[in-house]
């Protein structure tokens, strides 16, 4: 660099409007790919061209749970397992906004798993953005309800024998509207992925798996972080619209990848305006229309 060269300005860059650059360097390790993911979600937004003053985005404890602190929108970073009812409640106070919950596989489907099942069956319209690292990352490498089979865990050091969640066939089988898994570094088709589930409505549900690069990685002798992820990747089948219970997750194996639900259904708020208005009638008044701003 020259003496008259000043160093790059981190606002100049083309996301930066979308996150708090005030809070930059991020906590993520070297390779972790939740920082990708976050790249992905704000490439969609700007896609999208959404009115960020629309959107609003939840998140639990955890490694990934600490994207809502760094986005720069209206946030809410909620207790253990708590970010979906949290981001329900706002979406039923607000209904013309659109709700997100940004959070990792045990937040989401560990601790908070009820509420993970029961806002899918509601078909409540929120979008659901899970970052599967296959541990819990942020308290030790316990084992999580996503460990693959034989994986190592902190717990669980000569191998998980419980059977993990299928994240896609759980949030399918409990009736989301959407429902996608990528890995983190199918950057433009996960980017897609989210720009399409922005203009959906309903219980719309991403899977992004980004293997913990630090404990998953070192417990299990898997090389360093990049690596791991270009593992997943490579070994990656894509299969739009197949069966969800096809999709497991094997330790090291082939991992499915793909658009597999996609349908349109009413949601909780017009079943609600619904069923009232053929109860009361006249005397029912109507929740505004959910979510008029942007989808389609």
């Amino acid at each position: 660099m020259s003496a008259t060269a000043h160093p790059p300005n981190p606002n100049d860059h083309p996301i930066a409007p979308y996150l708090r650059m005030d809070r930059m360097p991020h906590i993520w390790c070297p390779t972790c790919g939740i920082g990708t993911v976050v790249k992905c979600f704000a490439t969609a937004l700007e896609e999208a061209d959404v009115d960020l003053d629309k959107v609003a985005i939840t998140s639990g404890i955890g490694c990934t749970g600490r994207v809502a602190g760094y986005m720069k929108l209206d946030a809410f970073h909620t207790t253990h397992g708590r970010a979906i009812p949290f981001a329900t409640g706002l979406k039923l106070a607000r209904p013309e906004l659109e709700s997100v919950v940004f959070s990792g596989d045990g937040d989401l489907s560990g601790i908070g798993g009820n509420h993970f099942i029961h806002a899918a069956r509601r078909n409540m319209d929120i979008l659901v953005i899970l970052v599967n690292n296959f541990i819990y990352g942020m308290t030790g490498g316990q084992n999580a309800p996503t460990t693959p089979i034989s994986a190592k865990s902190s717990t669980m050091p000569f191998g998980n024998f419980e059977r993990p969640f299928n994240l896609p066939h759980l949030a399918a089988s409990c009736g989301a509207s959407y429902v996608s898994r990528w890995t983190c570094l199918h950057i433009r088709r996960l980017t897609k992925c989210m720009r399409v589930a922005l203009r959906r409505k309903g219980f719309r549900f991403i899977e992004v798996i980004a293997p913990c690069s630090t404990l998953y990685s070192r417990l299990n002798r898997l090389g360093g972080g990049l690596e791991l992820m270009r593992f997943y990747h490579d070994n990656a089948t894509i299969k739009h619209g197949i069966d969800t219970r096809e999709v497991d997750i094997g330790f090291q194996d082939t991992i499915i990848c793909g658009n597999f639900v996609d349908e349109e259904k009413p949601t909780f708020l017009e079943m609600m305006n619904a069923h009232y208005g053929k109860v009361l009638g006249d005397r029912y008044v109507p929740m505004p229309a959910e979510g008029g701003w942007l989808h389609d």
